[in-house]
């Protein structure tokens, strides 16, 4: 990854908040990195150099510092927006897999050799994947350490170290300090399954217009939410468990309380939600693009910092695709209950907190698609998808190859292009999707004047652009039964 050191250094003089997690900057006269907003004095030029991520300064060297947090911040929006195989290996790196399968599980997923994915992720990262995921796991530390009561014995578990002695011995390299130091001196409670931390984002952020997007397209028993929360049970690689987010003051941070069964899953728990509130996103790239567009920036001036809502679960959200292809929100998301309540598991429980699972892969193959409560053609569509699934034969994980994944769910009968992009832009955070076909789409295009093809100039940002037209849709008061025009046979994501 190139970093112009003239513009970073620029970026660091304004202390611009944009660029966190984007580059780290190491102070070589403190032997520390912060990032590019430290409230600290700006050091001087030839005093820093800029790394691509937190690794690679730990790599170089460089101590985390402890008055602006730099391993706090969100993710960089270049491994979305590239998808190549560094971002890909960001994503699965982030999500657990070299904790749960090792270097050469992470490779064969990529489909490459370790030695290749090594040689890659040096060159484009300045790390590679042990040190990539080492830095994870103590970043991963240091917010519970922050943020929670748990013993340091349940964090080191929480956080995926291997053992009590590696985690302080990781702590102590990476911040120049204790976990006890870092804690300074609060008293832990026993570790219940519960935790309750704080997730970062860039600000501006529509919170409110994604809190009523994801509570819009709510399925009953898996999900539940209000004005200002938004609850969900998932599904996780050692076992069940649920989230609750909740819109803080700070525009900047969200509430997250996790309930899991087992505390290996923490980390992946909170990539799942930073997926779903499009937590990486930046913002100010986005809008300042697509607000010089004449059709569309008075809707993004009127909603700055809109996110593409996103999802936990890749398979989940390929079948409520498809599940809503051709038929309103309400009856697919029906659809999706009543088959969670019939063939999924239950976690849990609680207050204003689900209780289903969503099926596995697994349960919907070996359930018959002929007692489902939908027309035969999806339910066959849905039960093939399943046994793709369930027999490795394709992946859904937001690390995928988009174009080969995307060519094999368009290979399945029943599976066409509107639901293949729907699935990249929710479950892959794909940021340039664009749904011509959609319904939503074509009335909002039709409320501005606009063609289809004026999408053109929202490239690489369509993603986004469709959130605001579907916004603009949402925010239409709804036609009284005397004046509701027939629905037309077009698929409706919005």
């Amino acid at each position: 990854m190139d970093l112009d050191p003239a513009a970073c250094y620029r970026a660091v003089q304004s202390r611009d908040r944009r660029f966190d997690g984007v580059f780290y900057t190491a102070v070589h006269s403190t032997g520390i990195y912060c990032r590019p907003s430290c409230p600290a004095r700006t050091p001087r030029v030839e005093n820093v150099s800029f790394h691509p991520t937190a690794a690679a300064a730990h790599a170089a060297g460089f101590r985390a510092c402890r008055r602006c947090l730099p391993d706090t911040t969100p993710g960089s929006p270049r491994w979305d927006l590239a998808a190549d195989l560094a971002g890909r290996a960001m994503r699965l790196v982030a999500d657990g897999v070299v904790e749960r399968e090792g270097v050469e599980g992470l490779a064969r997923r990529l489909g490459y050799s370790s030695r290749h994915l090594n040689r890659v992720l040096h060159a484009e990262l300045g790390a590679g994947p042990l040190a990539l995921a080492r830095a994870h796991r103590a970043q991963t530390a240091r917010v519970l350490i922050d943020t929670t009561d748990l013993p340091f014995a349940d964090v080191a578990f929480a956080a995926g170290f291997a053992s009590v002695r590696q985690f302080n011995d990781t702590i102590r390299e990476v911040y120049a300090a204790t976990p006890r130091e870092l804690r300074q001196g609060r008293r832990a409670t026993p570790g219940t399954g519960t935790i309750e931390l704080a997730i970062g984002l860039r600000a501006p952020f529509a919170a409110a217009e994604l809190m009523a997007f994801l509570v819009r397209h709510r399925v009953a028993g898996v999900e539940t939410g209000g004005a200002d929360w938004f609850a969900r049970t998932m599904r996780l690689p050692h076992g069940a468990g649920s989230l609750r987010v909740e819109l803080l003051d700070d525009p900047g941070r969200v509430r997250l309380q996790l309930r899991l069964a087992d505390l290996r899953d923490t980390a992946a728990a909170v990539e799942r939600a930073r997926r779903l509130l499009d937590a990486d996103a930046d913002p100010g790239a986005v809008d300042d693009h697509l607000a010089r567009d004449a059709g569309l920036g008075p809707l993004v001036r009127r909603h700055p910092g809109l996110r593409v809502p996103g999802h936990v679960d890749g398979f989940e959200a390929a079948v409520r695709t498809v599940l809503g292809q051709q038929v309103s929100i309400a009856s697919a998301s029906g659809t999706a209950a009543r088959l969670a309540s019939a063939h999924g598991s239950t976690f849990g429980g609680g207050d204003d907190v689900p209780t289903v699972v969503f099926p596995s892969p697994a349960q919907l193959a070996e359930a018959d698609p002929e007692q489902w409560p939908m027309p035969r053609r999806r339910a066959a569509t849905v039960h093939r998808l399943a046994t793709e699934v369930a027999e490795g034969r394709l992946e859904l994980d937001r690390g995928v190859d988009r174009d080969a994944t995307r060519a094999a769910l368009l290979a399945l009968p029943g599976i066409g292009p509107w639901t293949v992009d729907v699935v990249a832009m929710r479950a892959w955070g794909d940021p340039d999707v664009w749904l011509p076909t959609d319904l939503g789409t074509q009335q909002a295009l039709t409320m501005l004047g606009l063609r289809p093809e004026a999408a053109e100039s929202w490239r690489p940002w369509r993603s986004y652009a469709q959130s605001q037209l579907w916004q603009l849709v949402l925010e239409q008061p709804r036609p009284t039964r005397r004046t509701r025009p027939s629905r037309p046979a077009t698929k409706e994501a919005s």
